[in-house]
């Protein structure tokens, strides 16, 4: 069974940098993709940013150059770099895995970040 567990998400000042964590338990295929959705109450989640297992990854506008998404393939994780971050970004993030060509898409449970102004 898979599972997608997420860390990070605090209170943080605007301007301020936090970093998101989503470990896989147990093991997904490839090619796959992981990435990280943002949702605020009464929104759809959107995307935030994604990576695939090759390296590639594409962002939000909203987010380019402030965010940076990696992962550890060795260890099925992904991570969410939030720099300069803004009340805007108030969100619960929820980390997302797809494995590429098939219907099998996993959620996290989601992690609330919080931006003060």
């Amino acid at each position: 069974q898979v599972q997608l567990v997420e860390s990070g998400g605090v209170l943080v000042q605007a301007g301020g940098s936090l970093r998101l964590s989503c470990a896989v338990s147990g093991s997904i295929s490839s090619p796959n993709a992981m990435g990280w959705y943002s949702q605020t109450p009464g929104k759809q989640r959107e995307l935030v940013a994604a990576i695939t297992s090759g390296g590639s990854s594409n962002y939000a506008d909203s987010v380019k150059g402030r965010f940076t998404i990696s992962r550890d393939n060795a260890k099925l994780t992904v991570y969410l770099q939030m720099n300069s971050l803004k009340p805007e970004d108030t969100a619960v993030y929820y980390c997302n895995a797809v494995v590429l060509g098939t219907r099998y898409v996993y959620w996290g449970q989601g992690t609330q970040v919080t931006v003060s102004s």
